[in-house]
């Protein structure tokens, strides 16, 4: 009884967003990865479901597409010859929504970036194999050859370029997230974070951002704290609690939690967006395979077949992401610079 009333506790004091996060999560964060195949990966030849078992985060949509011979016959052979594409997810412990979470089946992953993992292997003619890791370790499972691709709303920045080559398929933007009664305010300079203490995901490219702010500061004589905890839930309940000022992270994600707590006693807003490839660039969110893997090339091309026929923006717009649609899938183009200062 004792275990059963801790956990109505904590999850009283969860916001509906990460309450839902949490529920959809649990039987798969137990590891370092795990197999995430399900709904979406066991339907017929030439189809593809996005949003499936989302929890009302997005719109089901089942989308045709099928192999392009023409694109497929790029890959290299030992792809082609297993008939699989191995798609790295960093969704461990607890998932982002609505990037990658485990679906309401508690076994499928879905979000954002597996739907679109499945569709440009639905391209390729090849299976998806989905593995889903934590984010240290997807990018470990690359440099083993665990993983052949990983569509986990990874940054293209000239520091990955040393060991991964990229193709992009989304806008990179993120956000600042505060609570609802909050008057602070990014508004595009660094220098309003001074005082403030922030919380941020380890190995990310928006760490990286941030303590290169945080560094710019300490030449001026000014603080910034920042902070790091193990999961979503943890970041907002040190948000509501008033433990960190704001939260830095993913603006699609920010974006579902402040709608989805709107009504909510822990509401929260967003404070502002940043670009994950600095002030001076757009940021692109890539397909990241390892470096001379012979994979960018085709998996770029897929991705603008989807573009060009449809598919694309169908599976933006059943996860609300309309506006973070690119042109065109590029490879290697210029992502965030070494020195982002």
């Amino acid at each position: 009884m004792r275990t059963l009333n801790l956990r109505s506790r904590l999850l009283r004091g969860l916001t509906a967003g990460t309450a839902v996060a949490t529920l959809a999560t649990g039987l798969a964060a137990c590891g370092g990865n795990s197999d995430a195949a399900g709904k979406s990966d066991s339907k017929p030849s030439g189809t593809v479901t996005v949003g499936a078992l989302s929890n009302g985060a997005a719109k089901e949509t089942e989308l045709k597409v099928s192999e392009v011979k023409s694109i497929s016959a790029k890959l290299p052979k030992s792809i082609a010859k297993k008939g699989k594409l191995v798609i790295g997810v960093g969704a461990l412990p607890t998932g982002s929504v609505p990037l990658n979470f485990v679906g309401d089946d508690q076994k499928t992953l879905t979000g954002v970036e597996p739907d679109f993992g499945r569709l440009v292997a639905a391209v390729l003619g090849l299976k998806p194999e989905l593995k889903n890791f934590t984010w240290e370790n997807l990018f470990v499972g690359i440099d083993s050859g665990k993983v052949d691709a990983a569509f986990s709303n990874v940054t293209d920045t000239e520091e990955r370029k040393k060991k991964y080559e990229f193709a992009t398929y989304r806008q990179d933007n993120l956000g600042f997230e505060v609570r609802k009664e909050s008057t602070w305010n990014f508004d595009g300079d660094y220098k309003n974070l001074a005082g403030k203490t922030v919380s941020v995901s380890r190995g990310t490219n928006q760490e990286k951002v941030l303590l290169e702010w945080k560094a710019k500061l300490k030449k001026q004589g000014k603080d910034l704290t920042v902070k790091y905890y193990p999961d979503n839930n943890s970041v907002y309940l040190a948000l509501n609690s008033g433990k960190i000022d704001a939260h830095f992270g993913p603006n699609p994600s920010i974006a579902y939690h402040t709608t989805h707590t709107a009504k909510t006693p822990n509401a929260t807003r967003s404070a502002g967006k940043f670009s994950g490839a600095g002030a001076k660039l757009q940021g692109l969110i890539a397909a990241t395979s390892k470096k001379d893997s012979g994979l960018a090339e085709p998996v770029a091309d897929a991705i603008n077949y989807l573009i060009k026929h449809g598919q694309y923006a169908k599976w933006l717009a059943a996860w609300n992401l309309s506006n973070e649609a690119v042109k065109t899938s590029q490879v290697n183009p210029p992502g965030l610079p070494l020195d982002n200062s």
